[in-house]
């Protein structure tokens, strides 16, 4: 399984970005899919995910600010992150699930109070 993650940049804060994660192959054979995320002295974190069965799970921190979806004709995944705080800022990882872990390049995202 191959990711190509893109999207990510400066924002200021209460703005908004999108970050994109395509896959090789068909999105419906993953267990799911998502964004984990790192700070800087911080262990990497879930953010949010979608399985295969489309369900979604988010963190707690950006549930109602963040939003994954994904357009299986493209097998694409895309997350849209709205009202951004400054403790958003992250080094974001798209991963897929298959019969293991598989990831993205590490995209920046970093978000200016």
């Amino acid at each position: 399984v191959q990711l190509q993650a893109s999207g990510g940049g400066l924002v200021q804060a209460g703005g908004s970005l999108t970050l994109s994660c395509t896959t090789s192959g068909s999105i419906y054979r993953l267990r799911d899919i998502g964004w984990y995320r790192q700070a800087p002295g911080n262990e990497r974190e879930l953010v949010a995910r979608i399985t295969g069965g489309g369900s979604t799970n988010y963190a707690d921190s950006v549930k109602g600010r963040f939003t994954i979806s994904r357009d299986v004709a493209k097998n694409t995944v895309h997350l849209q992150m709205n009202s951004l705080k400054a403790e958003d800022t992250a080094v974001y990882y798209c991963y897929a699930y298959y019969d293991m872990n598989y990831w993205g390049k590490g995209t920046e995202v970093t978000v200016s109070s």
